[in-house]
């Protein structure tokens, strides 16, 4: 097992990753101990948090620094447990099925096999993290869609890293339905054979995260471990760490700048700390530099001044917020 190993300065670049654009994590001492505890006890990762505190970029960031494939997967509403595992496109199946019976010659077919489900077979991501290679011979099989995309010169030896992310938002069903997979490592497939984790691989890091709209079957929680991003609760240790995340993103820009935009987040996490609204946070805080700082690169007194009208649009976002 290759651990999770970050330099003294702790932050590291992340690449544009199809639709995410280039971006920068910064790593704290807690985030690395629960990776490589994941990884040594080959279990999921459970990240709470609230909104903003870096919960998704940290799979990212641990793919990027342990030299992994990323596979992200968001869940909604609509997610059942077997996307995760594999897709089965059963309307091109009854529409093959369809055309062989109408052609005269379709005995000489070996219609059983020419319908089977391996032929309509997509691996889920799951599939992709525990058996790379098993996953590529199912895709071609099925002729489905492109792999996933991978880092250059990675091998699948090397292993993954999975994003299950906001995995609150689906019914307990699904947890539930990981279960065995998450588990054991391993599921059983539409025609009863079983995928399991390469022994010839590294294990996969799977992690999950859950902003507590609803509440987890404790079952799947004991499977995972768990980790709790937050803020300091101080409001002096607030503003440095907010502080630390802007000089991160925006090296450049001015320290007074960077401390004025943090003052305004700690302020307006006061605000609505009472009222049951979820606060402004890191992606909050990094919105209103980039705004102020894209529009007035090479102009300090703009950006300072800039804050002041954009801190409206990028903090208060609901519609009982003070104005001003």
């Amino acid at each position: 097992m290759r651990p999770l190993r970050v330099g003294s300065q702790k932050s590291i670049t992340l690449p544009k990753y199809g639709t995410l654009p280039e971006a920068v994590h910064v790593f704290d001492e807690t985030s690395v101990e629960a990776i490589n505890a994941a990884l040594a006890a080959e279990r999921p990762l459970l990240v709470r948090g609230e909104p903003g505190t870096g919960k998704s970029q940290l799979a990212r960031a641990a793919a990027t620094a342990l030299h992994r494939a990323f596979l992200p997967f968001t869940v909604d509403a609509r997610t059942e447990a077997r996307d995760l595992l594999y897709s089965v496109d059963t309307v091109a199946r009854l529409a093959e099925a369809q055309i062989v019976g109408h052609f005269p010659n379709a005995a000489l077919i070996d219609v059983r096999a020419h319908l089977s489900e391996k032929r309509f077979t997509t691996p889920g991501p799951l599939w992709w993290v525990f058996a790379w290679e098993s996953a590529l011979e199912q895709e071609g099989r099925s002729g489905g869609a492109e792999p996933p995309w991978t880092p250059q010169g990675w091998k699948p030896e090397k292993g993954a890293v999975l994003l299950i992310d906001e995995i609150d938002k689906a019914d307990s069903a699904v947890p539930n339905g990981l279960l065995e997979a998450l588990g054991q490592g391993q599921f059983r497939t539409p025609w009863g054979d079983f995928v399991a984790a390469s022994t010839d691989a590294a294990p996969p890091l799977i992690v999950l995260t859950t902003n507590e709209e609803r509440a987890l079957p404790d079952a799947f929680v004991r499977r995972c471990l768990v980790i709790q991003l937050g803020w300091p609760r101080e409001r002096d240790a607030l503003i440095a760490a907010f502080v630390g995340r802007g000089r991160a993103h925006f090296p450049e820009a001015d320290e007074t700048l960077l401390r004025a935009a943090a003052e305004m987040v700690a302020a307006d996490r006061e605000i609505v700390a009472a009222r049951g609204i979820c606060p402004p946070g890191g992606a909050e805080y990094l919105d209103l530099l980039r705004a102020v700082v894209r529009q007035w690169r090479d102009d300090p007194d703009a950006q300072r001044a800039g804050l002041d009208r954009i801190r409206a649009f990028a903090l208060r976002k609901h519609p009982e917020d003070p104005a001003g």
